[in-house]
């Protein structure tokens, strides 16, 4: 979904027909039928960003007419300076908690921001050994100018919970990982415990965001990956979805969202990026399909993932050719252009959204469409073959 409006395009209708029964409109769906209430749209946001300042309808009334063809016309000369009619992101009254959010340069940073500029409150979930840098950093104002959304305020972190998602509760922790020195001083970090703090704390959520990923031995081609690292990088990056949905998803409101992210590497050969991580996220997706429907017919939560495109996050700058795979990318999607982390976080603010009630088990690809690709077209052997070049 883009997140910015084509200036000039109006959707126009002639007598204009939708129930205005309510006051507010808590899902996208309609019942449309040959006779029922006029709706007079004085207003609409814009849908040029992400915003939470502007509601939906400003006034309805009603009336019975005819049902009438709705037609999409385009509007040459439209005044610009004018807000254009769209449908908004609203996530006003909605609580989301993101985990793996431990600096603000990855995909779960540009995640919370966009959910956040669509009005929701955010809870982060933060990895044990980098809570104090990150908290540290966010009460210097390191963050601040990152922290800008559309509208120029900044976002704000109602909480950071410590989050190792790798233990399900204090039973799995081994002892020499409580005596490291990089946990002290922190307690009630695992799955089953910050889901109880939340709980205790707030009572529900709406979103759930897995933004996490581990792979030990990432740099390992598979055939050398031994079979702790191949498992670890399935817990830590897979089945960490899996427990923290299972956890939290009985305080989850009804009509929730939760989302992940996987990689193209779990349908297509990426050399280098081993260590059973191509393994992982081929489970999550398969995951992602069985806990919409599960989490779908017990909870009303709808369960999706991102197959983000690769940014420059420092931890993809760990796997260690992230520029390599940027190049490629330009080289060879349809859109020639580098893949920005807000681009991920307004897909995922849409999914989140009611615009998106009826779109669960899905993998959405946010990749420029480098996903649908067959071959790499700067080959050599296509040099002679008129492809078309970005300008």
């Amino acid at each position: 979904m883009a997140m910015t409006a084509t200036p000039g395009v109006l959707m126009t209708t002639t007598n204009p027909c939708i129930s205005c029964s309510h006051k507010r409109f808590m899902t996208s769906t309609a019942n449309i039928s040959t006779q029922y209430k006029e709706a007079s749209w004085t207003r609409l946001t814009s849908s040029s960003h992400v915003s939470s300042r502007q509601p939906l309808f400003q006034s309805c009334t009603s009336g019975h007419v005819k049902s009438q063809k709705i037609i999409t016309r385009a509007m040459p000369g439209a005044d610009e300076s004018k807000p254009l009619p769209g449908l908004p992101i609203d996530l006003r009254g909605k609580r989301a908690f993101i985990a793996g959010v431990s600096d603000d340069n990855g995909y779960g940073w540009a995640i919370a921001k966009s959910l956040a500029a669509a009005g929701a409150e955010i809870l982060v979930g933060t990895w044990v050994p980098t809570l104090n840098i990150f908290e540290s950093s966010l009460r210097r104002g390191k963050f601040d100018e990152s922290r800008k959304l559309p509208d120029g305020s900044l976002m704000e972190i109602t909480k950071v919970y410590p989050l190792d998602a790798v233990y399900d509760n204090p039973e799995d922790v081994p002892e020499d990982v409580k005596a490291n020195k990089r946990y002290s001083g922190s307690s009630n970090w695992t799955v089953q415990e910050v889901v109880e703090a939340v709980k205790h704390d707030f009572g529900n959520i709406d979103i759930l965001v897995h933004s996490l990923a581990n792979g030990p031995e990432v740099s390992k081609p598979l055939l050398e990956t031994s079979r702790n690292g191949y498992l670890a990088a399935v817990s830590a990056s897979s089945y960490s979805f899996v427990s923290l949905l299972k956890h939290f998803v009985p305080i989850m409101n009804p009509g929730g969202a939760s989302i992940s992210l996987t990689y193209i590497a779990s349908e297509r050969i990426i050399p280098g990026y081993g260590g059973g991580m191509s393994s992982a996220k081929a489970a999550l997706e398969s995951d992602t399909r069985v806990l919409a429907f599960e989490a779908g017919r017990k909870h009303k939560v709808r369960v999706n993932t991102i197959s983000a495109g690769p940014l420059r996050s420092r931890a993809a700058k760990a796997i260690g050719f992230i520029d390599m795979m940027i190049d490629y990318s330009s080289a060879n999607a349809p859109l020639q252009k580098e893949l920005s982390a807000e681009e991920v976080g307004n897909a995922a603010a849409f999914l989140a959204s009611p615009l998106a009630s009826a779109i669960t088990g899905a993998v959405v690809y946010v990749d420029n469409g480098l996903n649908a690709m067959g071959v790499g077209v700067d080959s050599p052997i296509f040099e002679n073959l008129d492809i078309p070049e970005g300008n």
